[in-house]
């Protein structure tokens, strides 16, 4: 069974800090910060996130289940990536699960401090995985 995820104090540090690398350009090549619209709100929100890339283009995934950037994103799917100075406004795309899996793999390979939270159940990549994110 997968670890639930808790944002805690050392997370949410954790998070302050690459939140600030990345948007000096210097918190690694696949770091990003993920600005949704609340879909409660309306209001900005912003979190660092990875991106996996591969020949299929770029992936982003929710490492941690539906946390409130996934419901976001789904009800707005527009969403806007920074890295440094460089700023994108992309649309994300739910994909299934038959897509999802080998992308879900590398990402566990790439980022492996977020394995103990993936469960290996039918319909749990569907969830987690959005991508391409296209322009």
């Amino acid at each position: 069974m997968a670890r639930t995820y808790r944002l805690g104090p050392a997370r949410r540090a954790v998070n302050s800090v690459m939140t600030a690398l990345i948007r000096l350009g210097a918190g690694g090549h696949a770091n990003y910060l993920l600005t949704t619209i609340g879909r409660r709100t309306g209001q900005p929100r912003t979190t660092p996130i990875t991106l996996v890339e591969d020949a299929g283009g770029r992936w982003l995934v929710s490492p941690y289940g539906n946390v409130g950037w996934v419901y976001n994103v789904r009800a707005h799917p527009q969403i806007t990536l920074r890295q440094g100075q460089r700023t994108e406004v992309v649309r994300a795309e739910e994909v299934p699960p038959e897509v999802a899996g080998p992308v879900l793999k590398q990402y566990v390979g790439q980022v492996r401090i977020t394995a103990p939270y993936f469960d290996a159940r039918a319909g749990v990549a569907m969830a987690r995985v959005w991508g391409p994110v296209r322009a």
